[in-house]
């Protein structure tokens, strides 16, 4: 597939295509309330961050989207436990307050279902790590949702992040790019996304009938889901794994 890499900076004519484009991202991911408040702003208020690809047929296949950030800002420094939410937030708390950002985290890379398998995830985060070094950034980290956790929700992801192959390159699909990309693991988010919610929505969102207390695997899940049937709520913390990438 011969494909097209651009910001929306670039083409603000495609916000529409970008924000149509189908994703398989599994449905209670989506209600996270910091992703829910902070992710849909990036294309508008940091489009030159929003990046997406066309096919030959320019149909837009792909999408990743960053934030530029203060890492080295008073009372931070290091890589938050609250990975992914922290981070939007630290970025839109930093745009609004006119700070100057020292670091790029990327946020997503969303391929479109019938172009999974093609290698554009890997052509999406090279395009941002290069976006990222043409605005003078020296950095770029991101809080790497592992494509296979799923499989093991069980597994601690301090266990199943650090797992490598023969050839010493990480087992998980999705680390392995970020890796021959040059990156290497800094630490982990234990808790880099929260989504709690009445059991009544868990069963829409899953099909699950939700009604034992305790942990619950969920497809797509890189954990299992607590549970509280006697308090009508159940609770889903992702790990996620923090990953430096120099530039």
């Amino acid at each position: 597939m011969h494909i097209k890499v651009s910001s929306l900076a670039e083409r603000p004519d495609r916000l529409p295509a970008v924000f149509d484009m189908p994703d398989t991202w599994p449905e209670f991911v989506t209600h996270d309330p910091v992703g829910a408040t902070h992710y849909g702003r990036i294309p508008t208020e940091l489009p030159e961050y929003a990046l997406f690809a066309e096919d030959e047929d320019g149909r837009v296949v792909a999408h990743a989207y960053s934030v530029p950030f203060a890492l080295d800002a008073p009372g931070r420094g290091a890589l938050p436990a609250r990975g992914w939410d922290q981070v939007l937030a630290w970025a839109f708390a930093d745009l609004r307050r006119g700070t100057r950002p020292d670091t790029v985290s990327a946020v997503s890379v969303t391929i479109a279902p019938h172009a999974q398998g093609l290698g554009l995830s890997a052509v999406l985060l090279y395009a941002m790590r290069d976006n990222a070094r043409e605005r003078g950034f020296r950095e770029v980290v991101a809080p790497v949702r592992p494509s296979a956790k799923h499989r093991e929700p069980h597994t601690p992801i301090t266990e199943y992040a650090h797992r490598v192959r023969p050839d010493g390159l990480p087992e998980d699909p999705w680390l392995r790019v970020h890796a021959r990309a040059g990156a290497t693991i800094d630490s982990i988010a234990p808790a880099s996304m929260t989504v709690g919610a009445s059991l009544e929505e868990w069963r829409r969102w899953t099909g699950l009938p939700f009604d034992r207390p305790g942990d619950i695997e969920v497809p797509g899940a890189l954990v299992p889901v607590r549970c509280e049937p006697e308090r009508g709520y159940a609770v889903y913390v992702e790990p996620n794994v923090w990953m430096r990438h120099p530039l």
